[in-house]
C-alpha cells in the first residue's frame, strides 16, 4: 500500500513537472513518473570539484585580464556537478548573479531551473556557467575582448567536468564554443563538435546543442516549443527518454 509520504511525493514531482511542461509551452508529454535522476557520474567527483575550486580560488576570483573587473561585485564561476554528464553554457552574469556569486539566479535563471526540470533533471545533476565570469555593464553583449580574455577560464572549466553533452545558451556562447558568426537561429536545432582544447586538431569532439538563452524565451515566448525540441534531441542523446 502506497504511503502518505510515498504519495506525498509523487505528486509533488508529477506537479513540479507540469509546472515546467506548462512554463516551456509543452502540449503533449507521455505520461511516466519522473525518474530519478541519473545525470551526475559520482566516480572522480572530488578530484574534478578539487581541481574547480583551485581554478576559481587561484585564478577566477582574483582575475584582472579586462576592465569587468573594476565593476563586479563577484565573480561569477559556476555551480552543479564537477562530473555531470550534460553542462549548460551562457553568456555572461546579469545583476543578480553579480551580485550572489552564482549562475543564473535571476528571472533567466528561474526560466532555466524550469527547462531543467523538464529534462526530468535537476540543478544539482548538471554543471552551469558562462562565458564571462563578471557582469558586462547593463547586461550588453560581451565584448571581443572580453570574451578572448575570459574563454581559456571557460575551456579550462570544461575540460575539467568533461560532460557528455553541452547546450549553448545563446549565440555569444554559441559563437564562442564553435568559433562561428553563424546566427543561433541558424545554430540550434541539430548538434555541433566541439573540443574542449578549442582547437579541433585536439582531443576527442563534444556534441553542442546551441539553443536560445532564457532570456531571449522570457522576451519571446514563441519560440519556447523550438527550445523544448532541441532540448529534447539533448534528452535523447543522453538516454533520459526525450
Amino acid at each position: 500500500m502506497m504511503s502518505v509520504m510515498d504519495r506525498d511525493s509523487i505528486l509533488g514531482a508529477l506537479a513540479q513537472q507540469l509546472e515546467s511542461d506548462r512554463f516551456l509551452g509543452v502540449r503533449e508529454v507521455p505520461f511516466v513518473l519522473p525518474a530519478a535522476p541519473t545525470i551526475a557520474a559520482p566516480e572522480g567527483s572530488s578530484d574534478a570539484a578539487g581541481a574547480l575550486a583551485r581554478l576559481d580560488d587561484g585564478q577566477v576570483k582574483s582575475c584582472r585580464k579586462c576592465a569587468l573587473c573594476e565593476a563586479r561585485t563577484n565573480t561569477v564561476f559556476g555551480s552543479g556537478s564537477a562530473t555531470a554528464r550534460l553542462a549548460f553554457v551562457g553568456e555572461a552574469p546579469g545583476f543578480h548573479e553579480d551580485q550572489q556569486g552564482v549562475p543564473f539566479v535571476g528571472k533567466a535563471g528561474d526560466l532555466l531551473t524550469k527547462m531543467i526540470v523538464a529534462m526530468r533533471l535537476s540543478r544539482d545533476d548538471v554543471y552551469i556557467c558562462n562565458v564571462l565570469k563578471c557582469r558586462p555593464p547593463n547586461n550588453r553583449d560581451p565584448g571581443a575582448d572580453e570574451v578572448a580574455a575570459c574563454s581559456e577560464y571557460l575551456f579550462e572549466q570544461l575540460s575539467i567536468v568533461q560532460p557528455e553533452v553541452i547546450v549553448a545558451l545563446g549565440a555569444p556562447a554559441a559563437r564562442t564554443l564553435l568559433q562561428t558568426s553563424t546566427s543561433i537561429g541558424r545554430l540550434r536545432g541539430k548538434f555541433h563538435d566541439f573540443f574542449v582544447s578549442g582547437s579541433s586538431t585536439r582531443g576527442n569532439a563534444t556534441p553542442l546543442m546551441p539553443t536560445y538563452h532564457p532570456a531571449y524565451l522570457l522576451r519571446s515566448p514563441e519560440e519556447k516549443s523550438k527550445a523544448w525540441a532541441d532540448l529534447q534531441m539533448v534528452m535523447k542523446r543522453l538516454g533520459l527518454g526525450g
